[in-house]
């Protein structure tokens, strides 16, 4: 699993910052998380192609979060036979796309599935056979979304000196049992996959949280995981203005990670008030609170391992 920041800004995309989006990219499918005006071009710097992109999350309806959508529709109609792609979001989406497909006229060869938060949703907003992926309201200035993304339950290990013991002859038997799938030997038994597999694994777990203030669904959706990107745009010195705009500090991020036992803080969503010079005070206000905590950059690349490995 690789996670790869399109942007890091907020408010405006700046020449050297684009605005702020995830893509998190597992076995060939990519999951995106917001796009802003430019992400197009944080999609094209990261090399990124546009087969395995089939699901699109997005976090709130303020224009650094969701104007990138038009351009990054008609840039997947580029491609011959498009699988359909889902996107998340918050109430009022499906007017939003609604209005700009009516406005634009611009040529879809896929569908869409629109999935909004209503008061009556589940925590899981989607689910394939790689990942779920939960969301939670924040507390913004409007109605905002953080997610999680987990990647599946792995199998447990497989124990060799068991399936020899049992008899399983090595080769294609191994395999099905490792996919969790019943066999049956030439003898007539039946072996389960939990008699030569250690206990499950858990698979990784990508948190992203961008403006909010501090809130117990913070905790909720970065709890234990692995990487938690999470807005860090203003320096303590300007506490008053995140608290009137709805955001965080880079000190208050760091606690709130700490606190949900998150492996490792990225800040992102940085205000466009602090050039490259003052990035460096952000990440040593956000350290002094939580070791395991850096600026995030523009096309980084974090690699997300197992953590039994």
């Amino acid at each position: 699993m690789d996670c790869i920041l399109l942007g890091t800004g907020g408010m405006m995309p700046l020449p050297h910052r684009l605005l702020t989006s995830l893509a998190v990219r597992l076995d060939g499918r990519i999951y995106l998380f917001d796009a802003g005006e430019g992400t197009q071009l944080g999609w094209k710097k990261a090399q990124l192609g546009l087969r395995g992109f089939n699901l699109l999350a997005i976090s709130h309806l303020h224009a650094d979060h969701c104007l990138g959508l038009p351009g990054l529709l008609m840039l997947r109609a580029q491609m011959d036979a498009p699988e359909p792609l889902t996107i998340l979001g918050p109430p009022g989406l499906a007017a939003f796309l609604g209005a700009i497909r009516e406005t634009l006229e611009f040529f879809l060869n896929y569908p869409l599935e629109l999935v909004e938060w209503s008061d009556t949703a589940d925590s899981l907003a989607y689910q394939d056979d790689r990942v779920r992926i939960l969301w939670h309201p924040l507390k913004h200035t409007r109605f905002c979304l953080g997610y999680r993304l987990e990647e599946t339950e792995r199998p447990g290990k497989f124990n060799s000196e068991s399936a020899l013991r049992l008899g399983i002859p090595r080769g294609p038997l191994w395999g099905k049992l490792q996919q969790r799938q019943v066999i049956a030997l030439a003898d007539g038994r039946t072996i389960s996959p939990d008699q030569v597999l250690g206990p499950e694994r858990r698979g990784r777990r990508v948190a992203y949280v961008v403006d909010t203030r501090p809130t117990r669904t913070v905790y909720t959706l970065c709890r234990d995981v692995d990487l938690a990107f999470m807005e860090g745009m203003f320096l303590a010195r300007d506490t008053a203005h995140a608290d009137a705009k709805g955001h965080l500090t880079a000190a208050e991020a760091a606690r709130l990670a700490r606190r949900a036992g998150a492996r490792q803080l990225v800040l992102v969503h940085i205000s466009p008030r602090y050039g490259e010079d003052e990035l460096p005070l952000l990440q040593d206000e956000a350290r002094k609170t939580y070791a395991p905590a850096s600026v995030g950059r523009d096309l980084a690349l974090y690699p997300v391992r197992h953590a039994d490995k």
